[in-house]
């Protein structure tokens, strides 16, 4: 069960081109180690679901389709990593790393663990599932 607080929480890009408040988004923290999230994240991803999210400088948002299911969000102007968005779901995924305030976050779960680097493990007691696990879990067969 996710973390939720019924609370707004605001984030932003590093140079602040483009910012966010997320209702619900909560403290508790996904772990994505595909190899798609690695590459753009340059190590895991750390994400967060929002019940919603509303932008504000989205003339500097940019969205790029990285499947057909979903799109991935940054900053035009610096780069940032904001979110991830699964299409099907109408759902955001917030970085952690883009939140102002983000000290209390804790890690609730990892997936794709099959694919993790040996050069990191994560501590705590919270689910790892694999490649298959999650495919299983979200009824796809790729």
């Amino acid at each position: 069960m996710e973390n939720t607080d019924n609370s707004t929480q605001h984030g932003r890009c590093l140079c602040g081109a483009v910012q966010f408040d997320a209702t619900n988004a909560g403290t508790d923290f996904h772990a994505c180690h595909c190899p798609m999230c690695r590459r753009w994240a340059s190590g895991p991803l750390f994400a967060v679901n929002a019940e919603s999210v509303v932008f504000s400088g989205e003339e500097n948002l940019q969205r790029y389709a990285s499947s057909d299911w979903a799109e991935r969000g940054f900053c035009r102007q610096c780069g940032s990593n904001l979110f991830y968005f699964l299409k099907p779901a109408n759902a955001y995924h917030l970085c952690v790393g883009a939140f102002d305030n983000a000290a209390n976050f804790k890690i609730a779960s990892e997936i794709f663990v099959d694919h993790q680097p040996a050069g990191y493990a994560f501590a705590g007691q919270h689910p790892r599932l694999t490649e298959q696990q999650v495919l299983e879990q979200f009824g796809s067969e790729d």
